[in-house]
């Protein structure tokens, strides 16, 4: 007899289950079991990196007691966290199987075969952890919805496990706190094991103007798996690669501005950024106080409000989340398959000026089809009231004084073997070990935010309220009213350009902007593909509005069908 609790009924699970298995499904044994050489001799930019930090990465706790694996038949590609809970119950799997499964794609897909570094470091916790969680279940306790699932977490938030946090930084490789950020206890209150850590754009990818998304000293460059040629984007760049390879049921990111919708749009899953202040940020590596925020990255809509629905709520030392157990509300019983009917949706143009043909072509067609849902659209013309130029230089202002005073009162509760205790005391690091830390490029903007007078400063408080007033009430919001629609949709981002280690990333098109400095949920869904590429749908809306663009993206999720997997080529097909 099955219990399944919290997933849905037991007939239509065990439909959808009958339906998943018949998918073809990629199994990362297929990797092990062919040759590996082309893409072990291929030089894809930036592999190298990995052998100049051997020694560095072998001293990490993940990396010098590797998790031992036992290969198994069961494959958990492209199920949903629903679909492996109810595995779980019925006894198709256990956690320890499960996990072991995802332990040992990592092996063949992200170190070996094409070779992803997506993941930083694998908790050496995981097995035991997942055996703990399968002897509860048959003692008959539950803790959760998340009961066994392994979940991949960003590393520039903190676990309790033996791993450190070190926002992909060389300065920060002993900091190993021994505790859990409050979304990551939530998530280990609701049963989920912590699979390991995973790599992201070093600091945020706010060190330098000429950086490229996805590298960090620690980590090396994590690759795209649609095109191994491609960006990842950031900086949640090894949440998205890691979630989209399957070797993970679904991570943490973390955005300030489109670190969770973008590399989850080029990689082809879900990625939400919550209203900042509903998930707690404490013990997480800060950008800017005003705008960072933990996001859930997943394949499915469903799974990623499943997440929030976890992590949500009021955390009495982060005063942005005041409000958030008075807001919250429960995203998976406000799923609907029927959400865009009768739904007003404003059609935002010119929230960026960098859509080329091929993309706009997608756009359309994902226009037209929520209007064969019977959703209104809107067209949104009002594009002086969004003065997003002037919104980025305010922002700029932000960003720069908000980095240094919120890393200096993380460093100062930071592990003690973290020597470093000031922004100049981390410049003075990288510069010392200019070989590894600034080989591809530079740390101006630590520079200039080592330059900056602080928070309590005229110049801050004014940009600030500029900022925050031109991108939410006189923007978002005004937009709203004045069209009375539900949300906005855009493409998310351009699809993915080539890695330039050189010059850094090619910025194109994104929808962030306005959201992300505004403080307000965003979603983004799998739109369809330019060229074999991934593109991204987004769904905005005014603060505390998760539940809504949740229900819309799932509903357009629905009309698209299953997601399309990575096909790990070495790069795009030549015309």
């Amino acid at each position: 007899m099955c219990s399944v609790g919290v997933l849905r009924s037991r007939a239509a699970v065990a439909a959808f289950v009958s339906v998943v298995s018949h998918r073809k499904a990629k199994n990362c044994n297929v990797w092990c079991q062919s040759s590996q050489s082309s893409f072990i001799q291929q030089k894809v930019v930036g592999a190298h990196a990995k052998d100049e930090r051997q020694d560095q990465l072998e001293s990490f706790p993940g990396r010098a007691q590797p998790v031992h694996s036992t290969v198994t038949n069961y494959s958990p590609n492209e199920k949903t966290i629903a679909e492996l809970s109810y595995d779980m119950a019925c006894g198709l799997v256990t956690s320890e199987m499960l996990t072991s499964a995802y332990l040992h794609s990592v092996e063949c897909i992200d170190r070996a075969g094409p070779t992803l570094r997506s993941v930083l470091q694998l908790n050496p916790r995981a097995l035991s952890d997942a055996r703990e969680r399968d002897s509860e279940r048959k003692s008959g306790l539950v803790h959760g919805p998340l009961h066994g699932i392994p979940i991949l977490v960003k590393d520039n938030i903190e676990t309790a496990d033996p791993m450190p946090t070190t926002a992909g930084s060389l300065v920060l490789v002993e900091n190993q706190t021994g505790r859990d950020a409050p979304c990551v206890a939530r998530l280990r209150k609701a049963g989920a094991v912590i699979l390991g850590k995973t790599n992201l754009s070093e600091w945020a990818n706010f060190r330098s103007k000429c950086s490229s998304s996805g590298w960090s000293a620690v980590g090396g460059l994590t690759l795209n798996p649609f095109a191994l040629d491609r960006t990842a984007s950031g900086s949640s760049s090894g949440s998205g690669v890691a979630v989209t390879a399957n070797l993970a049921s679904a991570a943490l990111g973390t955005e300030t501005d489109g670190s969770v919708t973008c590399p989850a749009a080029v990689t082809g899953i879900v990625g939400m950024k919550p209203t900042v202040g509903l998930i707690s940020r404490r013990h997480v590596v800060p950008l800017s106080i005003s705008q960072d925020t933990v996001g859930p990255m997943a394949r499915t809509v469903e799974d990623v409000a499943l997440l929030l629905d976890v992590m949500a709520g009021t955390d009495p030392l982060d005063s942005a989340t005041w409000e958030a157990d008075l807001r919250r509300v429960d995203y998976t019983a406000v799923l609907d398959p029927d959400a865009l009917v009768g739904a007003r949706i404003g059609v935002v143009r010119f929230i960026s000026s960098g859509w080329d043909t091929n993309i706009r072509k997608v756009f359309e067609q994902a226009l037209h089809t929520m209007r064969e849902k019977g959703a209104e659209l809107v067209e949104i013309t009002d594009s002086e009231c969004c003065r997003q130029d002037e919104i980025g230089k305010h922002e700029m202002t932000v960003l720069l004084c908000e980095l240094k005073a919120g890393l200096e009162a993380y460093l100062a509760d930071a592990a003690p073997g973290v020597t470093a205790k000031s922004l100049a005391d981390i410049i003075a690091f990288n510069e010392s070990e200019a070989t590894r830390e600034l080989l591809y490029f530079g740390q101006e903007y630590f520079f200039e935010a080592a330059a900056s007078e602080g928070l309590h400063t005229k110049g801050y408080a004014e940009a600030l309220e500029k900022s925050r007033c031109l991108a939410g009430p006189e923007g978002i919001d005004h937009l709203l009213k004045k069209y009375q629609v539900d949300a906005f949709v855009s493409p998310t981002a351009c699809p993915p350009h080539m890695i330039d280690l050189v010059n850094g990333d090619s910025h194109g098109g994104a929808a962030s902007c306005l959201p992300a400095v505004a403080g307000y949920p965003h979603i983004t869904v799998p739109m369809g593909q330019v060229f074999g590429l991934p593109v991204g749908l987004s769904f905005i809306g005014p603060a505390w509005s998760e539940g809504r663009l949740l229900a819309l993206a799932y509903s357009f999720e629905k009309l698209m069908g299953p997601r399309r997997l990575p096909l790990y080529a070495k790069q795009l097909p030549t015309l």
